[in-house]
């Protein structure tokens, strides 16, 4: 089964096991909708959900003491592909991005997708050409034209002197 990152155990929180995780998750109250989360090869059912300084404060059934939730430090929170949630048409997950052939107009290669930055304006795709440099493409549909996940291409229409 594939399995998604969703977070990552920071450290431990107080004396009754409870876990600071740094959340990957895009909405942040989406660890009230898990029932259970993997940590390495371990399935925890999460018990409590609370928040404190931009960090999420999970609890696992059978993690009780400061030192199970010690044991735990530095593991990533996993979920299986089938839990993530369901998105609109013209929504992506950065993962599936990642990686994307990033081709013209006329379907000519232009380079990798390395990294999406969110941003408050808009997103930027960071496109890596095979010679290594990099350009920064604004996520809006007059520079992105289409998107195909299927087929793993990102297709661009770059203005003149985006791509120098």
């Amino acid at each position: 089964m594939d399995r998604i990152k969703v977070g990552k155990i920071t450290g431990a929180f107080g004396i009754r096991g409870e876990l600071k995780v740094l959340s990957y998750a895009d909405r942040p109250h989406r660890f009230e909708e898990l029932g259970s989360v993997y940590a390495g090869k371990d399935e925890y059912e999460i018990t409590n959900v609370r928040y404190q300084k931009g960090m999420v404060l999970l609890r696992f059934r059978g993690v009780d003491t400061r030192n199970d939730a010690e044991r735990l430090k530095g593991r990533y929170l996993e979920i299986d592909r089938t839990e993530l949630r369901e998105l609109d048409d013209d929504e992506y997950f950065i993962f599936d991005l990642i990686g994307l052939e990033a081709v013209n107009q006329d379907g000519k290669h232009i380079g990798k997708v390395t990294d999406v930055i969110q941003n408050s304006a808009q997103d930027l795709y960071e496109i890596e050409t095979d010679d290594g440099r990099k350009h920064l493409i604004p996520a809006v549909y007059e520079l992105v034209t289409e998107i195909n996940i299927d087929s793993g291409i990102m297709r661009i229409k770059p203005i003149p002197g985006l791509l120098d």
